[in-house]
């Protein structure tokens, strides 16, 4: 007998590939943000997850899923502020991507951060008409 599909199986897969992808742009970063803002992009996709578990495991998850989607939007925020320092045009450290190239790559986290935005969301929907008022 097949077992059954865990319905939350999709947004665990989502949040892995916006890790993976996450760590080969930062691996490009400059170095002088390998502790900086390059920690705290890390951090922020890695506590999504993290809080990902916990909303699972939790009968009554309310106040963990208002975590989850702000952590979600500070992870949003750092991707964004990246772009705007120009961090995406690096390779190997140094400047080297084009600017369309470097756009390719924001968009492609960016869509995946967006994904992931858009299924934490309608988790939250879902159980917000059993949350009492």
């Amino acid at each position: 007998m097949p077992k059954p599909i865990d319905p939350n199986a999709a947004i665990f897969f989502k949040c892995r590939e916006v890790i993976l992808l996450l760590n080969v742009h930062l691996n490009h970063f400059p170095h002088h943000e390998k502790y900086g803002l390059c920690q705290q992009i890390r951090m922020a996709a890695y506590d999504v997850y993290a809080l990902l578990v916990e909303c699972r495991k939790r009968y009554h998850n309310k106040t963990s899923l208002q975590k989850l989607d702000v952590r979600h939007e500070q992870l949003r925020a750092l991707v964004n502020l990246a772009f705007e320092l120009g961090y995406y045009d690096f390779q190997h450290h140094k400047r080297g991507r084009s600017e369309p190239e470097a756009l390719r790559r924001y968009t492609a986290i960016s869509i995946l951060v967006n994904e992931l935005g858009a299924m934490i969301g309608g988790w939250i929907r879902s159980l917000r008409q059993q949350w009492p008022q």
